[in-house]
Parts: C-alpha cells; structure tokens; sequence
C-alpha cells in the first residue's frame, strides 16, 4: 500500500512539473517581428530590404534581405564581413555583426545574416539613422536608409 501511495505522489508531482513547464511565460520577444525599409547599398544597388529580427533574452539577431539589393559579384557562403548598427530611440545605439550570408551568384537577392546583437527591454530600433557595413574582398560597401521604417522600430521586451 505505502508503495503504491509513493508511486502515485511521484507521478502526479511529475504530472504537475509538466503542467507547470506549459503554462510558464514565453521567453521575450521583439515585435514587429520584420519590417521594411528602403536602403542605398552603392555598388550593390538600392531598394526594398526587409529586416528580420528576433530575440531572446538579451540577445538578438537581425536578418537582412532584398530582391532590390543585389550581389554585384558571386560571393561564398560567409565571406561578408557585415555590421548592422540600428538607431535606438531609447539609448545607446545597438551594433549587430557577423559573417553570415548564403553563396550568391552575380545578380542574386543579397540575405546577410542572422546577426547576432545584445538588446535591452525596451530599446527601439529603427534602421533609420543607422547603417550596414559589407566588407567583401576588402571593399566596405554601406548601405544607408532613405526613410524610416515600416511599419515601426523593432521593440524588444
């Protein structure tokens, strides 16, 4: 009896740990989860780009891609030497790096990223007054945006 009663209080503490571990909060997020914005990138043309962004905890990442911004010469897959500085209207502007980037050949959408930042909660980033730096072969390629953007800064819990 006395083991079937420890058999049973162990079961259900297990069954309440469970439970307990699917209603814990999610972990932080950042939001909006992508947005739009319009960027120069000199030798690598001008347009649309749509940042992604996401978060947990401190850290974050920002992805970066554009069928408007093009690759002007085939490029392996992590040879972009990239740094994404975004304005935060909240503090300190937040510097996110790396050398992520897919193999692309001449012509092809550019995709930079994820790369890896630390945030706070409550910055608000907004890649207007900002800029991304490609280093490729040596040559440090910036690209800068034309307006703010859309449909706001990222905002990190």
């Amino acid at each position: 009896m006395r083991k079937r009663i420890g058999t049973g209080a162990a079961l259900l503490a297990g069954a309440l740990a469970v439970t307990g571990l699917a209603l814990a909060p999610s972990a932080a997020a950042v939001a909006p989860a992508s947005a739009t914005v319009t960027a120069n990138c000199g030798l690598f043309g001008g347009g649309a780009a749509t940042l992604t962004a996401t978060q947990s905890g401190t850290s974050a990442t920002l992805t970066l891609s554009s069928t408007a911004i093009t690759a002007p010469i085939p490029l392996g897959a992590n040879t972009i030497n990239s740094t994404l500085t975004m304005a935060n209207s909240t503090g300190a502007a937040r510097v996110f790096t790396g050398t992520v980037n897919p193999a692309m050949a001449t012509g092809a959408p550019i995709v930079i990223g994820p790369l890896n930042g630390t945030v706070a909660s409550g910055d608000k980033l907004d890649f207007r007054q900002g800029s991304l730096k490609m280093v490729v072969f040596g040559i440090t390629v910036t690209c800068t945006a034309n307006a703010a953007q859309a449909p706001g800064p990222f905002v990190y819990d």
